[in-house]
């Protein structure tokens, strides 16, 4: 899997969240810590997710930034989900918070296809990945495949024309106010048909 997947958002997202208290929180430490309070060797772990012992390795001291898929594995591996990767051990339940993202001051990350703007990115333990997304893609043929990860998403037309597709329906084209709600694990791509860059506001459950 290459780091332009466009589901890698999802992986950037939870990397670059910080707990409610303020403190960043550190992936490679959150597995090391989870692993070891299992009792599990580096190579256990990797064979109870699935993953090369190298891989693992590199995920815990910080060189490399799992694809949600390897995320996925992990959390089953070690019978938490996926969400509890991200979150502090014995963080306090949390009944009313709240974050706001300024015009333009969203977390930025690029991939090929497009040009994402995470919201909401200080909350750990959400529910849903929100973020605006710029659609740099014009042809199905820029894209190593379909998409596909768990959960449900929303897609809001904002500014131009893009085509939508997925799976198991025939392409759509969509403007300005148009919406879409799908099941994400179903393949699924979007590319811009207007002359400029279109923008959409993406929403993504993470359980």
């Amino acid at each position: 899997m290459t780091e332009t997947d466009p589901k890698s958002l999802i992986r950037i997202a939870r990397e670059s969240g910080e707990s409610d208290t303020g403190v960043p929180l550190d992936l490679g430490d959150r597995v090391r810590q989870l692993r070891k309070e299992r009792d599990w060797t580096l190579e256990q772990a990797a064979q109870k997710a699935g993953l090369a012992r190298s891989t693992l390795s590199k995920i815990e001291n910080g060189q490399m930034s799992p694809t949600y898929d390897a995320l996925r594995k992990l959390a089953t591996g070690l019978g938490i989900s996926v969400p509890q990767l991200f979150t502090p051990p014995e963080q306090a339940r949390v009944n009313g918070r709240r974050t706001i993202t300024r015009s333009g001051e969203g977390a930025a990350h690029a991939t090929a296809t497009y040009e994402h703007e995470l919201l909401a990115e200080t909350l750990t333990r959400k529910q849903m990945l929100p973020y605006r997304a710029r659609v740099r893609a014009r042809s199905m043929e820029e894209f190593d495949g379909w998409v596909r990860h768990d959960g449900e998403e929303f897609l809001y037309v904002l500014t131009g024309v893009i085509r939508l597709y997925t799976e198991f329906y025939e392409p759509i084209e969509m403007r300005r106010g148009d919406s879409a709600y799908y099941d994400a694990s179903m393949g699924h791509n979007v590319v811009s048909v207007s002359d400029d860059d279109a923008t959409i506001l993406w929403v993504t459950s993470l359980t």
